[in-house]
């Protein structure tokens, strides 16, 4: 059914893409001189609403797209000082050119109203204040609002479902994509309005050049200066509690600023506001979200699918400070530097209850494996960076130069109480208990240089990356009968060692040149990666620390040397853009054992085309087409011959015999219609992607009770993804309701190994949110969204199937009595439903806010969790181990805060 509909779909969009009409032609005035910004609309007779439109350039010429059944149509161009046409034409393509008749209109009365939304090219404008309400009171609690616009919970801004590449403030950078900062901190009384910016190129000389298949943000202030900020001093109890936010920001023209210091253990994770939410386009060069290679883990508690703040258990200070300056009279030259430090301490615990089914892989005869949970998480985090810029159509230059270094420390008390294993029924239920903990100190230095520079009519980029880094962890869990069958059962801590180094470097040059509306760029490269890592497990007793063997220590080296060559591909037109590259990818990777002297190698030439393109028609539609081919031979860490704990009850040794290199093959096409409409408000989008993956090896799992290891085997398997989604929005002005509805399908399968049995599962998950929001009295405002999800899950070898649901709902409701008061109303539920059994979490707050109007200060109330709902539960469902688990997870008690909001100025 699914294959007949999205045939169907197809079919139906090539009719209508075939079916659309272009009319052009030329515009004068009276005496035959062009005429610029006359509009020409396309509406059908009687009705009064607009096919599309088109706006005549300064040569007086136009084009208007169009789709109708209609046989005839009416044809209305207007311009200032000029009469107005109506002329009825026939639905076919046809160029026709007008001339005007002058007409003075002598004007009484001017009423100025702002447009909502309004479109200039590729340029799209939302005034703000069409959407706020009287409880807003930073930039993203308005952005939520916007039409096409979403905030996803980590704070990446989306636009028609995908990542914003740019957010600039007043067209410049300064936060280079980490801008969740200002998002949340930003009044929104600064801003004058959003501008977003269609398929942005963030390269100034590579515009009409190298087109970009996604959007970015300018937020435009009311002032060109603008001195602003925002702050927050809260205090509470139960327990005792705190919230500090100090927030102020500068932009100007010359110089642009933002210091800030959070601090809080009221369960919001400011921390991540220094996350990178965007990475700009790839000829500036190659950044990414700095983090710690993981080889060993502690146990971990749940965390519940609910707004952090029901959950977190925190302490945390996060200071940061951004400053972006143009040192020299030159403005196209910018320096940017960027610091930010995190201490950081979460508590967390959960208890989780197993129900195994009988022929289970895991523990045959069925059973019941109860799990306790309790963590401490010690986080310290340190990055530094330094950004030098210049961004002008006759050349490009940026070098990004950044350190990090991080200090964590984890700990894990757990508690297990496991049923007779499956391999003896007979035996009693076992009660195990370990103390655990996690030193992982990891220090990076990154360096990216790109910079594009005009040879006659070419343009020559010259691109280089170096990055070192190095990470040392330390797990220890005490005492060792815990994990007794990994033969530990006579010591009393284990240690698992792990020390890793990675050396990475990549260097390429290219040459772009054009011919009329063509792009060409020939590029050379070679990318190097050189790592090696070295662990080890050793036992305790008595303060004497053992050596285990070396069926139990690694020291693996896993270097990469690839050199490529690739063509790049670029045609932009009017209404149709394409990006192509052809690249061929010459892989040489290597790993070597040097304690089992195993040694694999590949080398392999392998071609992984990357295409997207799009097309504008009928006005205020576009569609968008994605394909691309790559291969994985893996990367470091993939293989190990020696044991490691990954967990303390996971044992792995990423080898085995006759194994050989990785080689996994991915293809994925995709498609997306887009409907953009600024004059009456509406947006939606049509998505597919279809993806599959070849793959050569697979894990491998021998499980009994709650203790598992891990090989690996080779056996051809493929996993294929298919997902169809669809979005629409639309803004009610005359009821100021804003109102949107998505939903996707998602199907797929995956293959493991359980105690050498091959199983294959097939998931199917549905998913449907509605977001509204309403501001049509001025005493009242409502916002509400609702997520319900639906899964499916069937073990193939034996036709289980598992099937799960759950949604989850919030409302803020908002009492405006006068200008000073402000009531509030707030509910969370979340559901979930699996076999039977099903958990409904409510949670309920209320607030009130009283606002010194002329001094825009807040004194805010908040009672929190009013239920005094101490546990948050789940369950769910693994179909290939034939297990259902709940979970309880322990949550932040019902509390109360006082708070003082201002704005600094």
């Amino acid at each position: 059914m699914k294959k007949i509909l999205f045939i169907l779909f197809v079919l139906s969009f090539t009719l209508t893409v075939f079916a659309q009409k272009t009319i052009t032609g030329l515009i004068n005035d009276g005496d035959g001189k062009p005429l610029a910004s006359a509009s020409v609309t396309i509406e059908e007779p009687g009705k009064n609403a607009i096919l599309a439109y088109g706006i005549s350039n300064s040569k007086g010429e136009y084009r208007v797209t169009f789709t109708s059944s209609e046989t005839n149509l009416d044809l209305k161009i207007k311009a200032f000082n000029q009469k107005p046409i109506t002329r009825s034409i026939t639905n076919s393509d046809q160029k026709l050119n007008f001339s005007m008749d002058s007409q003075a209109t002598e004007i009484q009365e001017v009423r100025l109203k702002t447009k909502l939304i309004t479109k200039k090219g590729d340029t799209i404008s939302y005034d703000l204040k069409s959407f706020e309400n009287k409880n807003d009171r930073t930039l993203a609690d308005v952005l939520k609002k916007i039409p096409g616009i979403e905030v996803n919970k980590d704070g990446t801004v989306l636009y028609q479902g995908e990542a914003i590449n740019k957010f600039y403030v007043n067209g410049k950078d300064l936060m280079e994509g980490g801008y969740g900062t200002v998002n949340n901190s930003l009044p929104k009384d600064a801003v004058s309005k959003v501008e977003v910016l269609e398929n942005h190129q963030p390269v100034s000389i590579l515009r009409d050049k190298v087109p970009s298949e996604q959007a970015a943000l300018n937020i435009k202030l009311k002032k060109s200066v603008t001195m602003t900020g925002r702050g927050e001093i809260g205090a509470g109890f139960t327990p005792l509690l705190w919230n500090v936010k100090l927030t102020p920001m500068f932009f100007g023209q010359k110089n642009q600023w933002v210091v800030n210091y959070k601090a809080n253990n009221n369960g919001e994770s400011v921390e991540k506001e220094g996350n990178l939410l965007s990475f700009g386009s790839r000829w500036e060069g190659r950044r990414s979200q700095a983090g710690q290679k993981s080889w060993t883990n502690i146990e971990t508690a749940g965390t519940p699918d609910v707004p952090e703040k029901r959950y977190l258990l925190n302490n945390v200070h996060f200071f940061s400070a951004n400053l972006l300056t143009s040192p020299f009279k030159n403005k196209e030259w910018e320096l940017k530097a960027n610091a930010s430090y995190t201490n950081n301490s979460i508590k967390r615990e959960d208890l989780q209850t197993k129900v195994y089914e009988a022929g289970s892989p895991t523990i045959g005869t069925g059973g019941t494996f109860i799990s306790s949970t309790n963590n401490r998480f010690f986080d310290n985090a340190a990055k530094g960076e330094l950004i030098f810029t210049k961004n002008a159509k006759k050349g490009f230059f940026k070098n990004t130069t950044t350190w990090n270094s991080f200090w964590n420390t984890d700990r894990a008390n757990v508690d297990n109480n496991l049923p007779p294993l499956a391999n003896d029924p007979t035996a009693t239920p076992i009660h195990k208990f370990a103390d655990e903990s996690l030193d992982s100190p990891t220090g990076t230095f990154q360096n990216s240089l790109s910079t594009i520079i005009p040879w006659n009519d070419k343009l020559v980029n010259f691109m280089s990356y170096v990055k070192y880094q190095k990470d040392k962890q330390t797990l220890t869990v005490s005492p060792g009968n815990y994990m007794e069958n990994f033969g530990f059962s006579d010591f009393d801590k284990i240690r698992q060692y792990a020390i890793s180094k990675t050396l990475e470097v990549n260097h390429s040059a290219s040459v772009g040149f054009s011919y009329r509306k063509w792009t060409f760029t020939p590029e050379f490269g070679l990318n190097m990666n050189f790592n090696n890592l070295k662990s080890a497990i050793t036992g305790e007793v008595s303060n004497n620390n053992y050596f285990l063997g070396t069926d139990r220590q690694n020291d693996m080296d896993w270097n990469e040397v690839m050199p490529y060559t690739q063509v790049g591909v670029n045609f932009k037109s009017q209404n149709f853009n394409l990006n192509l590259t052809l690249p061929m990818n010459f892989y040489g990777i290597t790993y070597k054992d040097n304690i089992r002297q195993n040694y694999l190698d590949k080398s392999k030439t392998v071609f992984e085309p990357n295409l997207f393109a799009n097309l504008d028609f009928a006005s205020f539609f576009k569609i968008w087409a994605f394909a691309n081919q790559s291969y994985d031979f893996g990367n470091f860490g993939f293989l190990y011959g020696g044991n490691m704990l990954t967990s303390p009850t996971n044992l792995q040794k990423r080898f085995s015999d006759n194994i050989e290199m990785p080689e996994y093959l991915s293809r994925m096409i995709g498609s997306r219609l887009e409907y953009r409409n600024p004059l009456n408000n509406l947006f939606f989008n049509v998505r597919y992607n279809y993806s599959t993956n070849k793959r050569n090896l697979i894990e491998s799992y021998k499980t009994n009770g709650f203790i598992s290891e891990l090989e690996l085997q080779s056996k051809e398997n493929s996993i294929r993804t298919q997902t169809e989604g669809a979005e629409i929005g639309k803004y009610f002005p005359k009821f100021k309701t804003n109102l949107s509805i998505s939903g996707t399908n998602t199907d797929s399968n995956s293959f493991s190994y359980f105690n050498s049995d091959l199983r294959e599962s097939a998931n199917s998950r549905q998913t449907l949110g509605i977001k509204f929001n309403n501001t049509y009295f001025s005493w009242f405002s409502l916002d509400y969204n609702i997520n319900l999800n639906w899964s499916k899950n069937t073990n193939k070898n034996d036709n289980t199937v598992f099937k799960s649901s759950g949604w989850n709902h919030n409302l803020a409701a908002y009492i405006y009595p006068s200008d000073n008061h402000t009531f509030g109303f707030n509910w969370d539920d979340l559901s979930t439903k699996a076999s039977g059994q099903s958990f409904r979490n409510s949670f309920f707050d209320l607030s009130y806010q009283y606002t010194w109007v002329k001094r825009k200060i807040d004194f805010e109330f908040k009672w929190l969790n009013i239920a005094n709902r101490k546990v948050y539960e789940t369950v769910n469902v693994d179909v290939l181990q034939q297990l259902v688990t709940t979970n309880q997870m322990y949550i932040r008690p019902s509390q109360f805060m006082f708070t003082v909001k201002f704005n600094f100025k």
